[in-house]
């Protein structure tokens, strides 16, 4: 086995279904993961879209997320601490939690990163994607990542 993302919603490289975006429900869709790699004791998320006229906007920021679990459910609440799933990080629209893809024109890429830490981040609920990436400087194990497709 090798340390892998997936979701139940789409595949790597597909489209992503429209409940998951602004057009739709607005909810996030499950992931789930495999083979951790050894010494892993958190995990970070990233859902960032690349494509944004304005330079890479963030949909999703999750950290501390317990590494003995293997998956997000979907529709994950939007909470500051989330029992047994983290802590929310702010996204673009400074905003805690999801917020689905929902680009302005044409098709863009939607990224989801996972990072497998050595330790529990020291970061306060709403902290944002620079200072997660900070914050993981020198613990992360290894990292993996899907990518989703869509437009409007």
């Amino acid at each position: 086995m090798v340390f892998q993302l997936t979701s139940p919603a789409f595949v790597h490289k597909g489209l992503i279904p429209k409940k998951y975006s602004c057009m739709g429900d607005d909810v996030s869709p499950a992931l789930s993961w495999s083979d951790p790699p050894e010494g892993t004791v958190s995990y970070g998320l990233i859902m960032d879209d690349p494509d944004a006229p304005i330079g890479t906007w963030v949909h999703w920021v999750l950290y501390n997320i317990p590494g003995d679990q293997t998956m997000l459910p979907e529709s994950v609440p939007a909470d500051k601490v989330l029992d047994g799933l983290g802590v929310s990080g702010v996204n673009s629209w400074n905003k805690l939690g999801y917020g689905g893809p929902c680009p302005p024109i044409g098709t863009h890429r939607y990224f989801f990163r996972l990072y497998a830490l050595d330790k529990m981040l020291d970061l306060k609920p709403g902290a944002s994607k620079p200072e997660l990436i900070k914050a993981m400087q020198g613990h992360l194990i290894a990292s993996i990542e899907m990518m989703g497709l869509f437009g409007k």
